[in-house]
């Protein structure tokens, strides 16, 4: 059997990925800010809808992801190299198949839904459109890739991905400059710059992964044994991604029926904070997954379950610290960002964040469903609950209600979500204590977000008026808050010793 990442080795690939989304979100929040300037809301609003149109036909793609990303850490866990090779190749061709299924989707459906639904200024449909077939171009270069990027974090090498942030941020920031100056229609020539920066990071990450993994040098695989697993894995999947593409994608163009493109900008500025934000828990996350699949693998249910809890913990406390200011404060926030920011911004990004905050906190419990293969019942009932949020915020909308009504259906589903999670978890792994599990991070978190909301407030409240005195005074009182509740009450007995213990060791550095 293949060994179980360490501590260590998990501490040292979310630094890396750290270093990763601290480069990411600087540069996203400056680009973000630069290109509002100079496209305008209206085109950046094009450009957020019309990226989201394309990524209504990705959920295919999101099935296949997951399948192949929970085969490959699996074999790696079961340390066999050349199962692990064939999967690979299976996984690949499988996605070359989808590649051209959605191209075909892409064209037909998607160009519809472009011409015929959306809202879109007239003498803005030529811009669009091109930007819609760069976007789609780029989506069939991903969906190729997902079996390369799949590897990378089944290997755990996260410091790919640290060291290619740094010329993603340099081409991002070349982008700003090249649109600024542009003689042609900015819109376009954003597209295009977007999808050449797309294209050389996916070739550059390929390369990588071909000459230093073995099992990336493609071959033709015939073996049904090994391609049935990932598409019956995927199949079952299939469901989960469709009400994911219905709840985030499918709302942005329900919002932008009833609202124009002005709103799908607002929604694109709340997202990159939320991105930027959620980024931090997710990159933890994405260093957790591979150990939970591999702890299942090699039968040690204990470690898996002590990795799931470790897990939501630190989730919600790096998502807590960085969000509570947000709660607050995020109209200021956005004002200080964009100057003129869209109406709705400020709202979107407070309610995202609370809705990410929750949705971290239960992952793992999808993890542990990924790791033992069985998602047939998660993916049914999960996907009939959230692919409701569409129908449910049409219905809402047409009778005149805000469009913040599409998140306040969210964080109403989410709770059914979370049952079916429990639900299935244990159903699939009986030796999982879901009480256990409940007591050790629920609890503690409820707690500690109650205390830290609650003192935040008193001294949000002790202004009148918006001002750096006032955000500096909710950072100052929600970061001692959060790191106090999370130490004392979040944290067990363990986790605190090995704070303990690190900090002494840093201070022994310093002092040497």
């Amino acid at each position: 059997m293949a060994e179980i990442s360490s501590n260590r080795t998990i501490a040292k690939n979310t630094l890396l990925l750290y270093l990763r989304m601290a480069l990411t979100m600087l540069v996203s929040l400056y680009t973000s800010r630069v290109i509002l300037s100079v496209l305008g809301v209206v085109d950046d609003g094009i450009y957020n809808i019309v990226g989201g149109a394309v990524g209504m036909f990705m959920f295919l793609n999101g099935a296949l992801s997951g399948a192949t990303s929970r085969f490959l850490t699996y074999e790696i866990g079961r340390d066999d190299k050349d199962r692990l090779k064939k999967t690979f190749s299976a996984a690949l061709m499988v996605h070359i198949i989808l590649a051209i299924i959605i191209f075909i989707l892409l064209e037909t459906a998607g160009l519809w839904l472009l011409n015929n639904k959306l809202v879109i200024p007239e003498d803005r449909m030529h811009a669009a459109r091109v930007v819609y077939q760069l976007s789609a171009f780029a989506t069939i270069l991903s969906i190729t890739q997902v079996p390369y990027s799949a590897s990378l974090i089944a290997h755990e090498k996260m410091g790919a991905f640290a060291y290619m942030s740094i010329l993603e941020v340099v081409l991002k920031l070349l982008i700003c400059y090249i649109i600024i100056i542009s003689p042609i229609d900015k819109l376009i020539t954003y597209g295009i710059l977007v999808l050449c920066v797309k294209t050389l990071i996916i070739m550059i990450y390929r390369v990588y992964c071909i000459r230093r993994f073995e099992e990336c040098h493609f071959r033709i695989v015939k073996d049904w044994g090994l391609i049935k697993p990932i598409l019956s894995f995927s199949g079952w999947d299939l469901m989960g991604n469709l009400s994911s593409m219905a709840r985030d994608q499918g709302v942005d163009v329900v919002l932008n029926m009833f609202f124009g493109p002005a709103i799908n900008s607002a929604a694109g500025k709340a997202g990159v904070i939320c991105n930027a934000v959620n980024g931090f828990s997710s990159n933890f996350l994405t260093a957790i997954k591979p150990p939970i699949v591999k702890a299942y693998a090699s039968g040690d249910i204990k470690k898996m379950e002590s990795l799931m809890i470790d897990a939501s913990k630190y989730a919600y406390s790096l998502l807590m610290l960085l969000s509570v200011p947000f709660f607050f404060e995020s109209q200021f926030v956005i004002d200080l960002w964009l100057k003129n920011p869209p109406e709705y911004a400020a709202l979107f990004c407070a309610v995202d964040l609370g809705l990410g905050l929750l949705v971290a906190i239960f992952l793992p419990l999808v993890y542990a469903l990924h790791a033992s293969g069985n998602i047939r019942f998660m993916s049914l009932v999960n996907g009939s609950i959230w692919i409701t949020v569409v129908p449910i915020t049409y219905a809402l909308l047409l009778t005149g209600k805000s469009p913040i009504v599409p998140y306040v259906v969210k964080y109403f589903l989410l709770l059914f979500v979370v049952i079916s999670n429990l639900y299935s978890v244990k159903k699939n792994i009986p030796e999982f204590d879901r009480a256990y599990f409940l007591k050790n991070t629920i609890l503690p978190i409820l707690l500690s977000a109650a205390i830290s909301m609650a003192v935040t407030a008193v001294v949000y409240y002790q202004f009148d008026e918006p001002s750096w005195w006032r955000f500096l005074a909710v950072c100052f009182a929600s970061t001692i808050s959060v790191c106090a509740t999370v130490f004392f009450i979040v944290f067990d007995k363990p986790m605190r010793e090995a704070v303990i213990n690190k900090v002494k060791q840093i201070l022994k550095r310093s002092n040497a």
